[in-house]
């Protein structure tokens, strides 16, 4: 067998490679550097284009530990397999190598003091080079090589070829050493966090547990004596209960509850406990579908947050309800607990010491899982967790996207308009986010306090409860809450009524995808509108933006305080512009005006107009 310039079966030492041999051979050590981190293999083909550079026949490399005395052969060639071996530093050509702190040069391995190479190599080993390998320092190792040909002695010029290649050595070692320290050190931290994992599941299960087994026996004290047993058996149900959980949580397993059903039923079942265990009235609104294949190991991490929250509420909030929201989007789950309970000061997350440990679990979860989470508490008014859990980890450390998109709520009766409009708005606008669609109006006060949305698409006309009324508690649950209405004829009275009650603007059946979308970030932006319900008719090109404006809103029946409000500007200013639309129009008054619109009925185009076609701007 040849290696290089060696002939490792027999030991022949061929000639010297010349000068351009010897640059590809300390440019393939180099190469054999990159992004390797195995020592052995590295080593051995370090060693190899060493022994061939040097003409050598045979050779070493090993590592050093000063402090133990002893030193480790880590590759060998063209001698005995010695590798793994352990040998003290007072013999050897690497014991020399140490104790003169510098390269050694020895006429015949013979001259080496205890050498333990074995009987049959040493007869043929004749000139032997060693060099320390180095690093901040220290030795950590040393390189040999071994000349079988007798008539062969080692050069000064030798010995820098071979500090050249113990550099590499030494770059190899320090690498393979961080490698091995970063794979121990992520093996500890894997080890931690389960552990960690299991002790936060273990302290959730627990806690829920004794939360429930004491407020049954505190039942049991003040209740009449024919409650006892029932307040007994639940009290033992409950411990059961834990003890069961508490065993597949050390086996690695998930909660027993999701083993048959969807997240949704498991969390209703929580509710259904929160509700045995105290007086608390309980809501659960659940929005989208769950994706195809979604991960055990996220719903089991959605169960235990909404499952560690609800603790919290019946143990310390006090409250007299709890609205629990699921929502499955495009890229992550949400999961809402909204009490109406004591409260805290939201200060105190900041203080681990105080923050509680209910907190700091559901808080530390989340960060494990790359999740956002929002508390938001007022003190006597109750408390709202949010959880964001994406259903593809995130780093830890990767904050919220500085570019989250608008929520949008829609609401329509009619199911095929309700997947229109999330297909057109979709398809037109990717920072537009459907975080629900509601059919039933007595649906969407409850969506709107749990999905927080910037902006509820509304059909004016929602059987069982109009969109005026609907629009005015939708206000009232979420003031931020841009409502945008859906209408065909803006003289409806239903509409100017929605407007008194607080819409943000109107837009026509007959809007495209794109223009839809554009409507729907002005709401989301502030802006007042009115899209798709007409351009100016011929006769009233002369009116300006503003004043377009002011006249919509006077057909909408809106005082001239009221459009002032509406558009940032003076009541004075208004009824400057009141008195030009009633000029130019021909209109004697504002009802005449009124009547107009009414005449344009169905003339209507299908753009949200721009800002100088007439859309409103605060």
């Amino acid at each position: 067998m040849s290696v290089g310039g060696l002939d490792v079966a027999t030991g022949v030492q061929r000639p010297r490679p010349g000068p351009r041999e010897q640059v590809d051979a300390l440019t393939g050590a180099v190469e054999d550097l990159a992004g390797r981190f195995s020592l052995q293999p590295l080593l051995q083909r370090i060693l190899r284009r060493a022994v061939v550079l040097l003409g050598g026949g045979a050779g070493s490399i090993s590592t050093v530990d000063e402090r133990a005395g002893t030193y480790r052969k880590e590759a060998d060639l063209g001698v005995g397999c010695q590798e793994g071996q352990v040998f003290s530093l007072r013999e050897g050509a690497t014991g020399a190598v140490v104790a003169n702190r510098a390269p050694v040069v020895f006429d015949s391995y013979s001259q080496v003091k205890g050498g333990h190479v074995a009987a049959a190599d040493r007869s043929r080993l004749h000139a032997t080079v060693a060099v320390p390998i180095e690093w901040a320092g220290e030795i950590i190792g040393a390189c040999v090589v071994f000349g079988t040909d007798p008539q062969v002695r080692f050069r000064d010029e030798d010995i820098e070829l071979l500090t050249l290649f113990a550099r590499h050595a030494a770059i190899a070692i320090v690498n393979a050493r961080l490698h091995a320290e970063a794979e121990e050190r992520a093996r500890r931290l894997a080890v931690g966090a389960e552990r960690e994992r299991v002790v936060r599941d273990v302290h959730d299960t627990v806690a829920r547990a004794l939360g429930a087994i004491l407020l049954h026996l505190d039942a049991l004290g003040a209740g009449p004596s024919d409650d006892a047993a029932t307040h007994l058996a639940a009290a033992r149900e409950a411990a059961r209960t834990a003890l069961t959980e508490t065993r597949r949580t050390v086996l690695g397993l998930g909660p027993a509850v999701l083993d048959a059903q969807p997240l949704e039923e498991a969390i209703a079942l929580e509710l259904a406990w929160a509700r045995s265990t105290t007086d608390l009235r309980t809501d659960l609104v659940v929005t989208g579908e769950p994706p195809a294949g979604l991960a055990p190991e996220l719903g089991q991490q959605a169960l235990k947050i909404a499952q560690e929250a609800l603790t919290n509420v019946v143990s310390h909030a006090r409250a007299s309800s709890v609205r629990v929201g699921v929502l499955y989007g495009a890229e992550d789950v949400s999961v809402v607990v909204e009490d109406d309970g004591a409260g805290f000061d939201t200060a105190l997350l900041a203080d681990r010491r105080r923050s509680g440990l209910g907190l700091q679990g559901i808080v530390a979860r989340a960060h494990r899982l790359g999740a956002q989470v929002e508390i938001e508490s007022t003190p006597g008014w109750g408390t709202r967790l949010r959880a964001r859990i994406p259903y593809e980890p995130r780093d830890a450390g990767e904050g919220p996207r500085a570019d989250a998109p608008w929520r949008v709520l829609v609401v329509d009766p009619r199911p095929v308009v309700r997947a229109g409009l999330v297909r057109l708005l979709g398809r037109a606008e990717p920072d537009i986010q459907i975080v629900g669609e509601i059919g039933d109006a007595r649906d969407v006060v409850d969506a709107v306090r749990v999905l927080d949305p910037h902006v509820v698409l509304l059909d004016l006309r929602m059987p069982g409860l109009d969109g005026a009324r609907l629009t005015s508690y939708i206000r009232a649950a979420g003031p931020a809450v841009s409502v945008l209405v859906m209408a065909e004829d803006h003289t409806d009275e239903l509409l100017r009524d929605a407007v008194h009650a607080g819409a943000r603007g109107c837009i026509g059946p007959d809007l495209d995808g794109p223009a839809l979308a554009r409507a729907v970030l002005a709401a989301a932006r502030g802006d007042v509108l009115l899209a798709g319900l007409g351009r100016p008719e011929p006769e009233a090109e002369q009116l300006t933006g503003r004043e377009r404006e002011v006249r919509t809103l006077v057909e909408l029946g809106l005082r001239d305080k009221q459009i002032a409000d509406r558009l940032g500007i003076s009541a004075k200013t208004v009824e400057k512009h009141v008195g030009s639309v009633l000029r130019k129009t021909g209109a004697p008054n504002r009802t005449a005006l009124a009547h107009q619109a009414a005449g344009r009925r169905g003339q209507r185009g299908g753009e949200v107009p721009h800002p100088e076609d007439g859309e409103f701007h605060r």
